[in-house]
């Protein structure tokens, strides 16, 4: 004990004076260190070294605790392979919930090393209750985006864009921790500190104008259930064409189908408009329609011979062509959205009839949907003939092949009916969604070459 007296009494007036004998003990420590190099007197060294010394030991102190805990839930969770164990360990929510202990540890110390009513005990305090604010805000920022995490992967079965309200909750949080931490540093209480914002509210608009936006525009999608996380969209005038992988407060990240990521504002969508093929994944159906266009010359009446031959290698013909002859009009303008569309005037009308009952009966095609055989306004290349139905699937592989394999079979039977298509020209190819309305096909020349987008 008399080391701890010599060195007290030493000691200029004001100076650190510990209160507790770990204090004094630790004070002496550090004076005989210093003495070595003849720097025993020298507070300003003394004070420097011995904060340090209490922080490093705090900072310890935390990382023991926080890695006796983490070390705790990996054994619960190796032992009773828990789900939600492991999800905490990844999300890394202890780690940052242990951020707020050293300060309390050093918080903890500093009674100890100093006396009441000084003034450098003071201003540490401020500093380490702020940090101590800060390390809580980090903490609950972890517990909160963990709960939606949860709740987003459990509960959020339809996808809706909520985490914008995580975002303008954490937002809320930190402005709060901000000015506590603020309020605590300049010793004032937090009511002063926002009378002052109010004088900047037009400024902070400004700042904040796109997270109000975006806040506003999720509301809004998840209210009216425009937007789902995983829904493919177009969005006209961005090169927007793909899956949605995320909504944000600032962005709705969209995943092209050449894996390139579109980032749109959340208010553009609302304020404008979108395409969502939500619909055509849920009605089990995606839309085709496509053209031929007939060469003119080849259209003609049609003759006894040609019908003849025409059922004759078509034998499920001979009901349409034998109930058209006798004028059964219901058969030629039926009602309804899946009538036999065709005539016995000319080759082509029977032609259309022919793939009118092909679609109808294709097993490859959803049996509910419309299905329409049409002819188009006549070009100088000939006259188009519009095939239009849904597959009964929206996978893009069977899609494609499914349309594809029905086109191909029309390309072969066309001759049979004493037709030809304009050779000259080419293929027209619209695809668009289910439930609009037929679009008029180009005639006169190829599409553009283009990415199909997926599915």
């Amino acid at each position: 004990m008399s080391q701890v007296t010599d060195v007290t009494k030493v000691l200029p007036a004001g100076k650190i004076i510990p209160s507790h004998a770990v204090g004094t003990w630790l004070l002496n420590l550090i004076h005989r260190f210093l003495d070595i190099f003849g720097l025993g007197h020298n507070q300003v060294v003394v004070e420097i070294i011995y904060v340090a010394l209490i922080m490093c030991v705090s900072i310890a102190v935390g990382m023991c605790i926080k890695w006796l805990v983490i070390a705790a839930v990996r054994k619960l969770v190796s032992l009773k392979h828990s789900v939600l164990g492991q999800q905490i360990l990844d999300h890394k929510v202890i780690s940052k919930c242990a951020k707020f202990i050293p300060p309390l540890v050093f918080m903890g110390f500093l009674p100890i090393a100093f006396n009441r009513g000084n003034h450098l005990l003071e201003l540490l305090e401020r500093f380490t209750a702020a940090y101590a604010v800060v390390a809580l805000g980090i903490g609950l920022s972890a517990v909160g985006s963990f709960i939606f995490f949860r709740y987003n992967s459990r509960e959020n079965t339809k996808g809706l864009p909520i985490k914008g309200i995580l975002n303008i909750s954490l937002g809320i949080l930190w402005i709060v921790v901000v000015i506590i931490a603020i309020s605590i540093i300049v010793d004032k209480s937090p009511a002063y500190l926002l009378t002052g914002l109010g004088a900047f509210a037009a400024a902070l608009m400004l700042i904040f104008k796109d997270s109000i936006l975006g806040f506003v525009a999720g509301i809004q999608m998840s209210q009216n259930d425009m937007l789902h996380v995983g829904d493919w969209i177009v969005v006209p005038g961005t090169p927007a064409n793909g899956t949605v992988m995320d909504v944000s407060l600032s962005a709705v990240k969209i995943q092209n189908f050449d894996n390139t990521i579109v980032t749109v504002p959340p208010y553009t969508l609302v304020s404008g408009s979108f395409q969502n093929y939500r619909g055509m994944k849920e009605y089990g159906a995606r839309r085709f329609t496509r053209t031929f266009t007939i060469d003119t010359p080849t259209v003609t009446r049609l003759t006894p011979e040609l019908t003849a031959s025409i059922v004759a290698k078509y034998p499920e013909m001979k009901e349409f062509v034998d109930s058209l002859q006798k004028d059964n009009k219901e058969v030629a303008y039926g009602t309804g959205i899946r009538p036999v569309n065709g005539t016995v005037e000319t080759n082509l009308g029977l032609f259309r009839a022919y793939c009118c009952q092909y679609l109808l009966n294709s097993p490859l095609l959803s049996s509910g949907s419309q299905v329409l055989v049409r002819i188009l306004d006549p070009t100088i290349n000939g006259i188009p003939v519009d095939f239009y139905a849904f597959t009964d699937t929206t996978d893009w592989n069977s899609y494609e092949a499914i349309q594809s394999a029905i086109m191909e079979h029309f390309a072969v039977v066309i001759p049979d009916f004493g037709l030809s298509i304009y050779t000259s020209g080419s293929l027209t190819i619209d695809q668009a969604a289910p439930g609009a309305a037929p679009v008029q096909p180009k005639t006169n020349a190829a599409a553009p070459a283009t990415d199909t987008p997926k599915a």
